[in-house]
């Protein structure tokens, strides 16, 4: 049975799985470039973390959804969400991509208010999210852990904390950084929990 109660270590698990799937993902460079495109950090990182917010409550409704089914099913309802979340960060991997020139090219927009930049950003950041693998990720440790609350709460953070880096300190960490071996990493990581919730609706 699912609950709202908090668990650290669910928190932390998804935490995990988001952190470096963000890192690399579609949305930090979104979030780079509307930083660009406005030139003011903290009204880009409040509506994307607010788009954020919105994404990982649907991700964690479908996980809590999941985790009230039998626990064979759960697991290999949550192996899938991590297989498919493993094969689109494979592909992101395997195409261009943006390079950080490109991103902060755009000259700054800085006279618009507050909400303006706000709504803008979230608007921007909750259509790229639609669909997104962190949400898989957040759904399916919500459906293993039972504890969507947790898990939701684990992801978001870990999604605000990238966008934080994005509108901080990006283009500098993108011009030091292999972007595709950060990619690869998370693919690791989403396949090592395909396989162990494989395993575990084996075992079960």
């Amino acid at each position: 049975m699912s609950s709202l109660r908090f668990d650290l270590p669910v928190a932390l698990q998804a935490f995990v799985a988001v952190f470096p799937a963000e890192l690399p993902d579609k949305s930090m460079f979104a979030t780079l470039g509307l930083a660009a495109r406005f030139g003011r950090k903290g009204p880009v990182w409040c509506g994307v973390v607010a788009a954020f917010a919105m994404h990982m409550t649907i991700a964690t409704a479908i996980g809590g959804l999941f985790a009230q089914r039998p626990p064979r099913l759960v697991a290999f309802g949550a192996a899938v969400l991590f297989a498919i979340g493993a094969v689109l960060i494979w592909r992101e991997a395997r195409s261009a991509g943006v390079s950080p020139a490109e991103i902060t090219a755009s000259r700054p927009s800085s006279a618009l208010n507050f909400g303006t930049i706000a709504w803008s950003s979230f608007g921007v950041l909750a259509l790229a999210e639609l669909g997104d693998l962190t949400q898989f990720a957040v759904a399916g440790v919500a459906a293993r852990s039972g504890e969507p609350l947790s898990a939701g709460v684990g992801g978001w953070m870990a999604a605000a904390c990238v966008a934080g880096i994005a509108v901080t300190a990006g283009s500098a960490l993108l011009k030091r950084f292999s972007v595709k071996r950060i990619q690869l990493f998370a693919c690791l990581l989403f396949a090592c929990l395909a396989v162990a919730s494989l395993a575990e609706a084996v075992t079960s």
